[in-house]
């Protein structure tokens, strides 16, 4: 079994030389920018988001992707495993900036390493119980694993939108 330094060393090296950086600069433009007709935004009313999700999902943007991660992958965690401020995607005050998002963002990150940096080995064995559904016989190392996992992913996603836009912003000179 993983020590908890190894588990979250791997999603904060990446996050520290490779997804954080990569936000830095991000306009208000970029985090809106809506690419293609039709896509899930965050809006002055919420977040557009239905379940069960439309076959195919629409495509998200930046601003989207990043209250995706910052509510349902880490902050969502934060209070049920961490003793953070609750968080849902219903109550979130979802950010129309691209500054407030990053605040949002870097906050529940903060949270996040911290609480799996504080986990015992004995933590991680548990199962994590019935807030995370249907991953309630699971180990908070499976947790952690796969929060790694999506916020990598989502990240990857993220830096690819902000690599369209910029090339979009040179045709459009």
């Amino acid at each position: 079994m993983p020590e908890p330094t190894l588990l979250a060393d791997q999603l904060d090296w990446h996050w520290q030389n490779q997804l954080r950086p990569r936000l830095d600069g991000l306009t208000d433009d970029e985090y809106l920018w809506e690419p293609v007709a039709g896509c899930w935004s965050v809006r002055r009313d919420g977040v557009d988001f239905v379940f069960p999700s439309p076959e195919p999902a629409p495509f998200t943007t930046i601003a989207w992707r990043m209250a995706h991660v910052t509510v349902g992958v880490f902050a969502i965690r934060n209070f049920h495993h961490f003793g953070e401020p609750p968080a849902d995607y219903g109550s979130w005050p979802y950010a129309l900036d691209a500054a407030t998002a990053l605040r949002q963002l870097d906050d529940a990150y903060a949270g996040w390493i911290a609480g799996v940096r504080a986990l015992d080995e004995t933590a991680l064995t548990r199962p994590i119980g019935p807030a995370e559904g249907p991953w309630a016989e699971r180990t908070m190392t499976e947790l952690i694993l796969h929060i790694n996992r999506e916020a990598i992913h989502h990240g990857a996603e993220i830096g690819c939108i902000r690599d369209l836009y910029a090339h979009q912003a040179e045709r459009e000179v």
